[in-house]
């Protein structure tokens, strides 16, 4: 098992993202995550990349056949015992086990910085997904994943200033590391993910980088404003 720091991390993952998830997910992804996964109305599902199985039980309780894929067994093993009537498989996004078309869904919800080779994975996802299916991405935006191992620059006071942005475009993996989770994440400009998904034959339907909830913590929802982390993409596959 490639040491990526996901299975010594995954009680601590699990801690913090408990039944609703963090603060990203709950007030900014979900809200736009779900409804769009909804809209699709997908008959079979795969989530890409499903940790604790979170997001699958989302689209299980609402009745959409889902399957998860995950390369760490810890959380697989939490997923499984979370959801014991659901469908969790070891393996890597880079080397699907499943048939062309099986999904007229793939979501990779957050999984596209931690998948070591995007060139291979995002030919994986498009080649599981049914003609005319939809491929369902949310993923860090790239100015925020360039230096997401330095965190913000602070004054003497301790205050934040700004979020650095250095070597955008150079492609690399860091550890980075919150509240007990230390784990290996990529970076990739914008074009490399656009790039992919555009040679893999997929069209461009929905690109959203969405705001939080009127329900969110106004201090954190402020925080958010300042250095947004999220893009939400769909993606088509023709008919």
């Amino acid at each position: 098992m490639q040491n990526d720091g996901w299975q010594d991390s995954a009680d601590a993952w699990i801690a913090d993202m408990g039944d609703h998830g963090d603060f990203g997910r709950r007030y900014v992804l979900d809200p736009v995550m779900l409804p769009r996964a909804l809209a699709c109305a997908p008959r079979r599902a795969l989530d890409v990349g499903c940790g604790e199985g979170r997001f699958c039980r989302m689209l299980r309780q609402r009745g959409i056949d889902t399957v998860g894929l995950d390369p760490t067994p810890a959380l697989l093993a939490r997923a499984r015992a979370r959801d014991a009537g659901g469908t969790y498989v070891e393996g890597v996004a880079e080397q699907l086990p499943f048939d062309d078309g099986a999904f007229d869904l793939v979501v990779s919800y957050l999984t596209l910085i931690d998948i070591p080779d995007v060139q291979a994975a995002i030919p994986e996802m498009a080649r599981v997904l049914a003609p005319g299916g939809t491929l369902l991405i949310a993923n860090l935006n790239g100015f925020n994943s360039a230096c997401a191992d330095r965190d913000w620059v602070h004054d003497s006071d301790g205050r934040r200033q700004h979020f650095p942005v250095d070597q955008y475009l150079e492609e690399r993996a860091m550890w980075i590391e919150w509240r007990g989770i230390r784990i290996v994440n990529h970076h990739r400009p914008l074009s490399t993910y656009m790039k992919a998904l555009l040679d893999a034959g997929l069209v461009l339907t929905h690109f959203d980088e969405p705001e939080p909830t009127a329900d969110a913590s106004p201090s954190r929802a402020a925080s958010y404003r300042r250095v947004p982390w999220f893009m939400v993409m769909e993606w088509r596959k023709p008919a």
